[in-house]
Parts: structure tokens; sequence; C-alpha cells
């Protein structure tokens, strides 16, 4: 008896989409990594090695993921069997990169704890009259600034020799229990948040495209607000000059163009599948070329405005504390865990501008959490469509995943877990990992596909042509950016400290390996393959170079490239995934 097949999903509304993207895209790097990088790497002279990133690596890459996605109808993974097969090897490296990220849900864990202390009369990361405090705790929102810059108190707080700040205290102490045991109620906020991802994506896409109307537009009202609120303090614009103030000698700093490609990496969000699997579900007919430039623009000037409002806080905290803004400045979760959270504390209504920050970084980080998880939960549902998608299968293989990852990531609620996020976090999904990954996508693309391919592929499903500099990006501009800075990587490359804490040779072997660990699958499948697919070996790299004639009935073991033009190529895989969805529908 013949099993039944189900359809594929697909975007009810193309606003769902737009919303789903645009919540992927801007994250918690928008708001606690751009505007930090900007003020440290010569203000407005940042923009520039910004933007030629983001022209020539960040939007070319954000087209092609999201014209591969929309054009296979497939996930990360089985998406390259209709693109060049022997490329195959980039959708696992992938999967292994997304397995890393799901770590940030204790990011989640972390700001559900703060939102639910913002509640209490009193906020207690702005007192020192708590039980994890120490004698060394200065409540700085009612601190004596005379006696501080007279001699009889530090002014430097964040050292671990003098005095810690209340929020500094709060966080380490309370939040990492860094003072010892385990921390149940940051346990039961990681289980929250696992149990938020799940019920997010658990229906699939349809259900994920209800959940994006308040995920993805909530963090811009939030925004929005604290923008408002920021630079209607005291001292806010005199201390937003800082974050634009141009230095035009750190051009001649390797780092700064190195941090550079690195954030446009991250904030557009490739490399890492999730524009692939988003863009599936799309019609073959969307226009993905608009949409991709608009969303493209939509995130940089996020990541602009949200320095205006980060910065403008952090102006109000220096100037109330009589201190330079470098003093207060931070990244990471520094900034939105010890600093923002402090400034907050020294307004007006404290509560009220907390839980408007935190609820936004709740968001933020929910639309990436869940937009991976899904990125996941398609590609396994792609490579096993007979059984995955059959009634509950998607459900149940979501619950022991969601499980899985909620045990493994226990560690991280104890005492020593941030040491172990930041190693996972450093070498698992950094920038060398997603810029190799990358390179191997321009190349499959741009000289196994074909360029001017995919430009026609997109004009044939959308009816507007990708201008011609897309062309030149994916054959060599992109391409050679991505190796460079690849190698510059490794050259400029800066073990792992976190504050004074040096990590042991052993976590540095470790984290090498969990670096390469993503790296090395795309080698080894190319080779595996040409090892398997029979015939000579030019005729197995042709095989594995093109991509395959008849992508609806395609065995792995018997590939035939195609070799036909353009239009008939298209009209091939567009044939293909017509007949999967009427074989789908029977």
């Amino acid at each position: 008896m013949e099993t039944k097949a189900y359809k594929r999903e697909q975007w009810i509304k193309k606003r769902e989409y737009i919303l789903a993207a645009a919540g992927h895209l801007i994250g918690l790097g928008n708001v606690w990594r751009f505007p930090y990088l900007c003020y440290k790497n010569g203000g407005g002279v940042f923009l520039l090695p910004y933007i030629f990133f983001a022209v020539l690596c960040g939007v070319p890459l954000y087209l092609l993921e999201n014209t591969i996605g929309q054009l296979t109808q497939e996930g990360a993974i089985t998406c390259w069997n209709k693109v060049c097969p022997i490329a195959k090897g980039t959708g696992y490296a992938i999967m292994v990169i997304q397995l890393y990220s799901r770590l940030y849900s204790i990011v989640l864990a972390w700001a559900l704890l703060y939102l639910i202390y913002c509640f209490r009369a009193t906020l207690p990361w702005a007192t020192c009259n708590n039980p994890w405090n120490t004698d060394r705790c200065v409540d700085l929102t009612s601190a004596n600034w005379t006696a501080v810059h007279s001699g009889n108190l530090p002014v430097n707080w964040t050292s671990e020799n003098l005095t810690k700040s209340s929020a500094s205290e709060f966080w380490e102490r309370r939040v990492l229990s860094m003072s010892g045991g385990i921390e149940w109620e940051l346990l039961l906020c990681l289980l929250a948040c696992w149990v938020a991802c799940y019920f997010c994506i658990w229906k699939g896409v349809r259900f994920t495209g209800k959940v994006v109307y308040v995920t993805a537009v909530f963090p811009y009202i939030m925004l929005a607000i604290l923008l408002v609120r920021g630079l209607t303090l005291p001292g806010a614009w005199q201390d937003v000059v800082y974050y634009l103030y141009p230095e035009p000698s750190r051009l001649a700093d390797l780092q700064v163009w190195m941090e550079a490609c690195a954030q446009v990496l991250f904030s557009y969000g490739v490399a890492a599948g999730t524009l692939i699997t988003l863009g599936s579900y799309n019609k073959v007919e969307n226009n993905r070329y608009r949409d991709s430039l608009w969303l493209c623009v939509l995130n940089s000037c996020t990541s602009f405005i949200a320095g205006f409002a980060v910065f403008s806080a952090l102006g109000f905290m220096a100037q109330a504390q009589e201190i330079p803004i470098n003093m207060v400045v931070d990244s990471g979760p520094g900034l939105a865990f010890i600093v923002f959270p402090q400034a907050l504390a020294m307004m007006p209504l404290p509560q009220l501008w907390s839980v408007c920050f935190f609820l936004m970084l709740i968001m933020l980080g929910l639309d990436t959490a869940f937009a991976g998880l899904e990125t996941i939960t398609s590609s396994v549902i792609d490579m096993f469509p007979g059984t995955m998608r059959r009634p509950w299968r998607r459900e149940i293989f979501l619950l022991l995943f969601c499980s899985a990852c909620f045990v493994i990531q226990i560690p991280l609620t104890t005492q020593g877990g941030i040491y172990l996020f930041q190693l996972v976090d450093y070498y698992g999904s950094n920038g060398a990992c997603m810029l190799f990954v990358s390179f191997v996508q321009c190349v499959a693309v741009g000289w196994a596909f074909g360029a001017e391919r995919m430009c026609d592929a997109v004009e044939e499903m959308t009816g507007q042509r990708p201008w011609f500099i897309f062309v030149l990006c994916w054959r060599c501009f992109t391409p050679l950016i991505c190796m460079v800075c690849f190698i510059c990587s490794f050259v400029d490359y800066q073990p792992l400290t976190f504050g004074n804490y040096v990590y042991p040779d052993w976590a540095y072997y470790l984290g090498w390996a969990i670096a390469l660990s993503s790296i090395v699958l795309i080698p080894c499948w190319a080779i595996g393959k040409i090892c398997l697919t029979k015939g000579s070996l030019r005729q197995r790299l042709l095989v594995l170079w093109h991509p395959v004639s008849d992508p609806a009935d395609m065995n792995e073991t018997e590939l035939t490239p195609i070799s036909a033009p353009l239009p008939d190529m298209l009209s091939i895989l567009l044939k293909g995934c017509q007949n999967k969805s009427t074989s789908d529908n029977r």
C-alpha cells in the first residue's frame, strides 16, 4: 500500500515571511554589539568598513541564500542537491553551527530572570541590601560621587580588586551564581524559554506566521520607546557624540575591518541556513529580490538607530556618575545585564524602563532562537519527508530535540556556566566558520550553478533581474573577501579570556575542536561523495559539480548533471517542485 505524502508548508501571507525574516535579522547583536563596535573602532569611521562589507558581502549573500531556498523549495541541507551536490557539506556544517548556537537560549533565560525581578518595589541590582552582596558593593544610584572622586571611594568599580557595583554583583553572584551552587530560578527560566520556543514553531510556519506578529513587531515598539526616553535624558546628546565621533586613523587597523566583517555576517544572519529555510516556505514567484534589499536596509538602519538608544542612556549614566563615557560602555552580556540595567535603575520610574528593555531583549532573542530551531527541524524533515511529514512526527521530533537541548544546557545554570557559554560561543559560531561556509556557497552558486543562471532564475520567478553587481559579487568579490578574512582571522587570532580569567590549555584545544567540527564537514562530504559516485574521476566531478536533472526523483548515488541552458534547467527545477507537490497531494 502506497504511503501518503504530505505537502510541504508555505507562508499563508507574504507579510508573515517579512516579519519572520525581520525578526531573525534584528537580534541581540544589533543592540549589544554594533553600538559598542562603532564606538570602539573609530566612531563614524567604522561605518565605512561596515558599509563596504554590507554591500559586497552581506547583501549578496542574503539574496543568494533567499534565492536558493525559494528556488529549490528545500531546507538548508537538501537544497544543495538541486544547486551543487558536492557542496552539500555546507548544509551539514550549518547544522553543526546551529547546534552550537542553541546555547543562546541561556541569554533568554537571563533576560527572563531580570524581567521577573523588574516587578519588585526596588530593583535588586540597584541596591546593596541583598543576601548576595558583599562588603565591596557600591550602590551607584545613591553613591556620594563627591566622595568617589575625592578618593574616599574607588572609581573603577569593575576591577576585581576594588569595589563592585550593585549591578555587577547581581549579575555575577545572583544570576550567574558565581558564588557557588545551582541556580534553580535560572533553571526554571531556561525551561520556560525552551517551552516558548517549542510552542512558537511546533505546528509549522502556518502557526509561526501568527507568532511573528508579536515577536517581530514588539521589539521595534520597545526600541522606539527607549530611544525617545533616552534622548530626553540629561547628558544624552553630549555623550551620543562619542558614539559617532570619527577617528580616521583607525581605518589602518586590521582589527577594525575584521570586526566590521564579522558584525555584518552575524547581523545579516548569513551562513546559518535560516535564510534558506525561511525563503523555502515562499511561493516560487515571490519577489525575493526586492524583499531582500529592503530587509538588509532595515537591518543596518536598526543597528545604527539602536546605538542612539544605547549611548543616550549610557551618556546619562556617565554624567550622573561624573565619569567619562569609556568607563561605562561595554559590549555583549556586560552591556545588556550590567551597564544598561544600572543606567535604567538611575532613571525615574526604573521598573517601567527595565520592563521595556528586558521585554525587548526577550523578543529579539526569541525570534532568533525559534528561527534557528526551525532551520534544524525543517532540514531534518526535508531529508526524510516520507516519514517526518506524517501527522505528529514533527511535533514529536521537536519535543525530543528541545528536551535534549534543555538537558544539555543545564550546566549553563551552574557556577561555571558562563565560562562554558563563552567557550562554545567564541569557537562554535565564530566568524571564521561563517566565512568559510559563505565562501563555499559563493563558489557553488557563482561557478558551479552559475551566477548568470541564478540571475536568470530570479528574473523568471520574479520578473525583476538583479543588478550586474550581484554577478560580480557571487563570482569574485564576495568569495575573495570571505577567503581573505578567513585567513586573516587566523593571523589575528586572540585566545579567549573572560575578565581576568585565563582558560586552561585543554579548553583552547577543545575550542579549536569545536571550531573545526563544522568546517571539516565540507571537504569530508565532498571527498566522500567523490569516492562513492560511479565513473571516472572526471565524470564524478562533473556529476557532483552540476545540479541534478530530476530533483523530484533524485537518487543520491545516480546523479545526472544538467548541461542544458538556463531556461531548460530552470524549467526542470520548477517542474520538479510541481511534480513533488502533485505527488504530495495524491
